[in-house]
Order: structure tokens, then C-alpha cells, then sequence
């Protein structure tokens, strides 16, 4: 097996390119219409200069600004990971940075990390700590103790997904151990604390503001678990007791905060244990201690504040002047300004809740799926703190109008379809999470969804946007994937667990295939037309198998299995445009074959990693302009790479680029670029070099 491509801190790169040859971001940041940019996973804000916060993004990398949200600085672009789950400062030195990386959100996009990155210099360069102990999982919260600046507590959960660690994409360190971990010098060596405390999803630290050794952990397996409960130590993690008095069985996710005016206030949120699927998990209470977590009191009155997926969202915070003063966030914000007697919704302009933080001057920062907004008066008002803080994530689907290279749509996570028609400039098309997208050839009819079954969607001529998703059933990838034919504007195909057939531009619908699944709850998460023959159909199921038609559905047949991918859709199937029988698929896991090539319909496939670097590969795409070989282009979880030897050696193409995953690419020739579609820093462009200039030349 080749080495993992993430075992140091970062890759060098030289290149050999002019300046107009690298990267150039595309936005949306942010979408104008919010405006909101993508997922903030976590804040951490200076306790002395009200005016300089850092951000985390879901695969956005850190951020910093100082003056107070106007415009943002992106920091550590070259990171391992730019998902990140945690930050913390350093008490009394706010140009400390740690940031814990893999995102604890448990979502199919909830990215695994390599460890904690520290800054000295507020983010200009970074050191990574505790690759070997936390890689393959996530950081659910970092605490210092103020009295203590080389003290971490780190809370370590697995990576998100369901099936449960599919974001962990088969690393090799994504079974653990999880639970709580310390350093007492800085990070530079880590003790697992268990003695009585469970090594299971730590989904939340909290600090005694007053009491260096009072540490609070919540156990929260999203799926429920006995051991799941509020644990405290008040020996600095020497030794723990699950804390009762008053607290119900049948926790999952839980999330915890002190009063920092009154130490012996501590609330603890729960959510209900998710079932398999996902759904299940309500609130199932809010609860206050007033005596440092001997007894607990209910604070029934709070409602479902966590919708039905608290395994996603869940988070808490006390004003730091009143111990009386409390937020729990999840779908929407709850505040109480009795101690939990009554509660009031102060949900900011984007649902979905993440983070929330105080600065130095005490207004409240709340982070979500729809970026960063700050309060002044505990969530009565906001302000969107998101111009320039580029965090959207694309899923798969991108396309390009055929006549004007400026009008670019894609679907993002939690913040709809979007359109480009300028610059950086992008407006909201349709809601909900935005998946696939298409326009056809003749820039007529322009398709998009939102998650689920048939929510389809057509604009014909400019105008609004109408259902066009009757006929369609069965079960979907969240965001079903179905792609236009190039050369016939009618033609189209849709993918659940079955393959079904427009032939008059989405009016009507009509399955071709019987269950391309093994059965359960699979779907199919990838689909293409072969562009020379529209009997030609390759489809790739999210149980890992590749099917093949070459006469338009009448019979299917079993051309791979054991694919391994992500659960969700992916643009992972590209045919020659020329060849029907020539077509290419990746893999998007570590330790798996990455990229394979086959030019006989799938009767034999070939192995074309060559010396790509063991990263999850999430798209390809092809170029077969120059003949043969062909050039491929492959987005992974780690930029974007170029073989111009159909796999044989592969090279980085990722000058400017930020170390974020690829979801989705686009070889342009007709405007000389590639399109890059992230998930979690928006679109990027770049110039479509030829075949003799590479790129850059890596060093190891």
C-alpha cells in the first residue's frame, strides 16, 4: 500500500508558473442573496480585543479577522485537513492558535482530521501535534484551563457518517481510541484520561472557571449508549464520576457550559440517541445544576429545540455577566434569561447552529450552516459576519451554461442552489440543501433539486422554477444524481435505486432498470451517459457496485463491486466522449484503488493510480482533446491532480489552491479552464494547461 499522503504536516511545492496560472476562487463569498457562506463548525474569539475572532469551517480551514467580521483572513490553507472541529486560544495570548482538525458533527460531510494544529503567530504558520494519537477522527472541543496555558483537555469523537464513520473514509486510524485526552505541555505528548471515564464519543469539555482541576466531560455516542452521561473530575482528569442526581437514562449527543459568573452553574443539553438512518434524535433535555453537578433540575419548558437530528447540532453557552443568561442551540436558538424557568426562540436568519461564543465586549457570535452572525442583545437582533469568509460547500453537479461561461450553478449544503453571473457574485435559486444541477444544450432548460426523491425542479427560458419530479420513486443518495445527454436536449436520466428515463426534458418519467442494488437502503450515487451513444449508461451504486446498459435498459450487467465511496452522490463515472465502451471511475477511501480505466464497456478494468498519493479520490474528469492518452484530472480530498499519461504518473495541480476536498470538476475547453467545486471553499478556476507544462513539481 502506498504511504498515506497526509503524514506530514504539509506537502512543499514549487512551481514553474506564471502568477495567472494558479487557482482563482470564484465564490460565492458570500452568496448575496443571505448573505451567508457555509458551515461554521467553531469560534473562538480574544478575550482581551473585541475585535479579533477565529473561525473554523466545517473543510474551510481557519480564519481570522481583526476587525470584528468586516473582512476575513484565510489562514493555513496547506493544513492536512481543513476540517475542523474545535479552536482554542491560549489564556492571555491570543495569537496562540489551536485548532483541532475533523469536524465532530457526525454528518456524511463531517470530514475525519490528522491531529491539532498549533500557531504562534495567529495562524501565519502551524505545527501539527498528536498526528499519530487523533488522525482518522475528530476534535469535538479543546479547553484551557486560564491558570494553566500548556494545559489542552481535547475531546475526540469518530468521524461522521451512516453508515456510522463513512467520513472517515477508511483511514486506518478511524477506530480509535476516542473519549478525552490532556497534554500538560502544549500538546507535544497526550495521556487518554479514562480511570471511570468511558473511552467513547467525548462530545463536549467544560472548565471551572474558578477551579483549574474541575473538568466536566460529556460522553455522547449519537447512537446511545449505557455509558453516556456527564462526567466530572475534580482532579484534573486524575479520576471521574458520572454525574446523576437528577439526570435521565437514554442519552446521545450531549453538550455542556458553566456559568463563568457563578462556577457551580452548569446546564447540560441531551438529545435523544439517533437511529441508523439518522432521525430520532429530538431533545431530550435541558438540565441545570446549581451545585457544581451534585443534583440536577429539568428544564422542560425549552421544547425540541434539536429538530430530529441532535446527533448534527448541539451546543450551549452562558453570558459571561449573567449566570442567569443561557443559549442552547441546535435547528433554532432557545434563550433563557431565568435560569431556564422560560425560554424564547432568537434564532439568527440561518438555521442549523453550531458554535457559539462571546467576545470581549460580551456580544454573543453563533455559528452554522449559514456562516457567522453576531448579536448585541443575546440573539433579539443579528448582524451576518460573513463578507469574504469563503466556507461554501458544493456538493456534486456543477454545470456551465453553453453559452456564457460566466453562468455557472451548483447546489451546496444547507444553503440551496446558487447561480453565478459575474465575479464572485452568486444568488439563490432554489432552497433546501442543493444537490445535481443541469442546463441543457441549449441553455433552455435549467434543472435543480433539493434533497430527496423526486424533488426535482425545471426553469424553462429564463423562467421560475416548477416541479417536474412525478413519476420518480425510491430511494435516493440524499441528493440524487441524473445528467442531460450532450447531444439531445431531451434526454435524461435519474438515479434512486433504479434508473428512469425523460425523454421529453423531465415532463414525464419511466423506469429503465430494475434495483441496481444489492437491496437495504442503497441507492445509486453516480450515473453518466456515454456522450457518442445515448444507449449507453454507467451507473455506480453507494454499495459499491458499477452496472453498465449499452442498449438504453434493456439489460443491465455487473461490471465491479467493492467500490468504495462516500454514501452521498459523487461525480465519480466519466466515458470518453468518443468511445462508449471507454469510461473511468474512482474511489473515494484510503488503501483503495483510486482511479480505474476500462475500454471494453467494463469487462476488464485496469488500475491507473500510478503515484498518485493514498488520498480519497471524489470526481474525475477527462480530456481526450489531444488524443491518446487521454489527460485525466482527479479531485480528491486533497486538491486536484493531472496525469497526462492515462495514470501513469500523476502530478499536483493545485497551485493556489487551498488544501480542501474536490467534490466535483469540469474540463472546459471551449473557455481553456478547469472548474473545481469544493466542499467547503467554494468554486475555483483555473487555466486548462497543455499537455507539456506541468503543473507543479512536488517534493517529498
Amino acid at each position: 500500500m502506498k504511504p498515506l499522503a497526509y503524514m506530514t504536516a504539509a506537502l512543499a511545492f514549487a512551481t514553474s508558473l506564471s502568477a495567472q496560472d494558479r487557482w482563482t476562487s470564484l465564490g460565492p463569498a458570500p452568496i448575496t442573496s443571505g448573505p451567508y457562506t457555509g458551515r461554521v463548525a467553531a469560534v473562538a474569539c480574544s478575550p482581551t480585543n473585541a475585535n479579533r475572532y477565529y473561525v473554523g469551517g466545517a473543510d474551510g480551514g481557519v480564519w481570522r479577522t481583526d476587525n470584528g467580521g468586516t473582512a476575513w483572513l484565510a489562514l493555513g490553507d496547506s493544513l492536512p485537513s481543513t476540517a475542523i472541529g474545535a479552536l482554542a486560544l491560549e489564556p492571555g495570548n491570543d495569537a496562540v492558535v489551536y485548532a483541532g482538525m475533523g469536524e465532530a458533527n457526525y454528518a456524511n460531510h463531517s470530514r475525519h482530521g490528522f491531529g491539532i494544529a498549533r500557531s504562534r503567530d495567529a495562524g501565519a504558520s502551524w505545527q501539527i501535534l498528536g498526528e499519530s494519537v487523533f488522525a482518522g477522527r475528530c476534535i469535538s472541543r479543546i479547553r484551557i484551563p486560564a491558570s494553566a496555558p500548556n494545559e489542552l483537555y481535547v475531546g475526540v469523537t469518530p468521524a461522521g457518517g451512516f453508515p456510522a464513520r463513512a467520513a472517515a473514509r477508511e483511514h486506518p486510524q478511524r477506530n480509535g481510541p476516542f473519549g478525552l485526552f490532556k497534554s500538560t505541555d502544549g500538546g507535544a505528548s497526550w495521556q487518554h484520561l479514562t480511570n471511570n471515564l468511558p473511552a467513547r464519543d467525548c462530545t463536549d469539555v467544560a472548565l471551572d472557571p474558578s477551579n483549574a482541576s474541575v473538568v466536566y466531560a460529556a460522553i455522547g455516542d449519537i447512537f446511545g449508549h449505557a455509558q453516556n452521561g456527564v462526567y466530572k473530575s475534580s482532579d484534573a482528569g486524575a479520576t471521574w464520576t458520572k454525574l446523576t442526581g437528577g439526570l435521565p437514562s437514554g442519552m446521545g449527543r450531549i453538550c455542556l457550559s458553566v456559568a463563568p459568573s457563578q462556577a457551580s452553574r452548569v446546564f447540560a443539553a441531551l438529545v435523544n440517541p439517533s437511529d441508523a438512518a439518522g432521525g430520532g434524535a429530538s431533545t431530550l433535555g435541558v438540565y441545570r445544576s446549581d451545585n457544581a453537578g451534585s443534583t440536577w433540575s429539568s428544564l422542560s419548558s425549552v421544547g425540541s429545540t434539536h429538530a430530529t437530528y441532535g446527533w448534527y447540532l448541539c451546543t450551549s453557552a452562558v453570558a459571561p455577566s449573567s449566570a442567569d443568561s443561557v443559549l442552547i442551540g441546535g435547528f433554532n436558538l432557545r434563550r433563557s434569561s431565568n435560569a431556564g424557568s422560560t425560554w424564547a426562540t432568537v434564532t439568527p436568519p440561518h438555521v442549523d447552529l453550531h458554535a457559539l461564543e462571546f467576545d470581549a465586549q460580551g456580544r454573543l457570535l453563533c455559528g452554522g450552516d449559514g456562516g457567522l452572525h453576531r448579536s448585541t442583545d443575546l440573539g433579539s437582533s443579528w448582524q451576518p459576519l460573513n463578507n469574504n469568509l469563503g466556507l461554501v460547500q458544493f456538493y456534486a453537479g456543477l454545470s456551465v451554461h453553453p453559452n456564457n461561461a460566466d453562468d455557472i450553478l451548483g447546489g451546496t449544503q444547507d444553503n440551496g442552489t446558487n447561480r453565478r453571473t459575474s465575479g464572485s457574485n452568486w444568488t439563490s435559486v432554489l432552497g433546501g440543501d442543493g444537490g445535481y444541477t443541469g442546463i441543457d444544450p441549449t441553455g433552455t432548460r435549467v434543472f435543480a433539486e433539493s434533497q430527496g426523491t423526486g424533488l426535482l425542479f425545471r426553469s424553462v427560458s429564463g423562467g421560475g422554477f416548477n416541479s417536474v419530479g412525478s413519476g420518480l420513486s425510491g430511494r435516493n443518495c440524499f441528493l440524487p444524481p441524473y445528467e442531460i445527454h450532450p447531444l439531445n436536449p431531451l434526454l435524461m436520466i435519474y438515479g434512486t435505486e433504479r434508473v428512469f428515463r425523460s425523454s421529453d426534458g423531465a415532463s414525464s418519467w419511466a423506469a429503465i432498470s430494475p434495483d441496481l442494488t444489492a437491496g437495504g437502503i442503497a441507492a445509486i450515487r453516480a450515473l453518466a451517459f456515454a456522450p457518442s451513444d445515448q444507449n449507453t449508461i454507467y451507473v455506480a451504486t453507494n454499495d459499491g457496485r458499477v452496472q453498465v446498459t449499452r442498449n438504453g435498459g434493456g439489460n443491465w450487467t455487473l461490471v465491479l463491486s467493492g467500490l468504495a465511496g462516500w454514501p452521498r452522490t459523487m461525480r465519480s463515472i466519466r466515458v470518453h466522449p468518443t468511445d462508449p465502451a471507454r469510461a473511468w471511475v474512482v474511489a473515494s477511501a484510503f488503501g483503495a484503488v483510486q482511479v480505474r480505466g476500462t475500454r471494453n464497456a467494463g469487462a476488464a478494468w485496469q488500475d491507473l493510480d500510478g503515484d498518485l498519493p493514498d488520498v480519497p479520490a471524489n470526481t474525475i474528469a477527462v480530456d481526450a482533446s489531444q488524443g491518446d492518452p487521454v489527460m485525466l484530472y482527479v479531485g480528491t480530498d486533497r486538491g486536484v491532480f493531472r496525469s497526462t499519461t492515462e495514470g501513469l504518473r500523476w502530478e499536483s495541480y493545485a497551485p493556489g489552491l487551498p488544501n480542501t476536498p474536490v467534490i466535483d470538476l469540469i474540463v472546459d475547453r471551449a473557455n481553456a479552464r478547469v472548474l473545481a467545486a469544493t466542499q467547503g471553499r467554494g468554486l475555483w478556476r483555473m487555466r486548462l494547461l497543455p499537455r507539456e507544462q506541468r503543473a507543479t513539481v512536488e517534493t517529498r
